[in-house]
């Protein structure tokens, strides 16, 4: 049994200030992947009046052993009033940063690419000032509906890696390490206004090397922002944690991905791919484009 390190433990959120976000999000009848894919960071998040929005869900066509998102429901048809209900939120909210994300739709032609175009759109419309980050999955290589999600114009483009390629069969069975590094290439090729970020999780039994291997691929396909956390395994039917990773390794990978190139380097035990998401606005001025 691996035991729980001090430094993995999170205060207590101001549970006021997470009722009165819960209540909006509730009362939208909308989904967090805070709450679906229970993050740890929901306090902390919650509490700074931010959320990452999980659209055409909850229910995921894929089954990956690491995620907590259930993929045991029937994925239902796309609600077209989701978009006008996430815009509404974010008005509600007077969010500065919001990041958009979903479930696996490998059911849909274009894996909702329309849905992702139509919540940009929505939020667009209410909030002007907001800057917007979508994660998105792999979309099964449809370039095209890859290009669709970039002529909305996001401001920043992530998709998450996940982890080192030997372990990608293991811990991503229906994804592929290399059409995610594609995926990454053609935003940028396609977009190069907007930034592309990515993110890793680590305790699953990879390597120093072989984590800045990945590190390293990820920059060859110019990739601008990477963020670095713990894998906790959500329940025991979920993938066995291998190790606890230390803060120290945390900011030696920080300091190898800044010396590589990356813009910005997230990397700390609590990490995820959307904590402090709002931090790329200052991004953004400091690296305009």
């Amino acid at each position: 049994m691996v035991v729980k390190p001090d430094w993995l433990r999170v205060k207590a959120p101001q549970w006021e200030r997470v009722g009165n976000v819960k209540g909006i999000l509730r009362d939208l009848g909308l989904n967090t992947v805070c709450e679906e894919a229970s993050c740890p960071n929901i306090g902390e998040c919650f509490n700074a009046g931010t959320a990452t929005f999980l659209i055409m869900g909850p229910a995921c066509t894929r089954a990956c052993p690491y995620c907590d998102i259930d993929f045991e429901k029937k994925p239902q048809p796309l609600d077209i009033t989701e978009p006008e209900r996430l815009a509404e939120a974010v008005r509600r909210l007077n969010l500065n940063h919001v990041v958009i994300t979903s479930v696996n739709r490998d059911d849909l032609p274009d894996g909702g690419a329309s849905q992702f175009v139509r919540c940009i759109e929505g939020v667009r419309s209410l909030s002007p000032q907001t800057t917007i980050e979508v994660l998105i999955p792999d979309l099964c290589g449809n370039w095209d509906a890859l290009e669709i999600i970039l002529q909305a114009k996001p401001e920043v483009l992530n998709h998450n890696t996940e982890t080192i390629q030997r372990l990608y069969r293991r811990v991503r069975p229906q994804g592929d390490y290399q059409r995610s590094l594609e995926l990454l290439k053609r935003s940028r090729q396609l977009r190069p206004e907007v930034y592309t970020k990515s993110g890793l999780m680590v305790g699953l039994g990879e390597t120093d090397a072989e984590v800045r291997e990945t590190m390293q691929d990820l920059r060859a396909v110019d990739c601008d922002i990477l963020t670095l956390g713990q894998y906790l395994q959500p329940s025991p039917k979920h993938l066995p944690l291998v190790a606890f990773i230390s803060p120290e390794q945390f900011n030696a990978w920080r300091e190898f991905g800044e010396s590589i190139g990356f813009l910005q380097v997230v990397a700390s035990p609590l990490t995820r791919s959307s904590y402090h998401a709002e931090q790329v606005r200052g991004l953004m001025e400091e690296y305009p484009r």
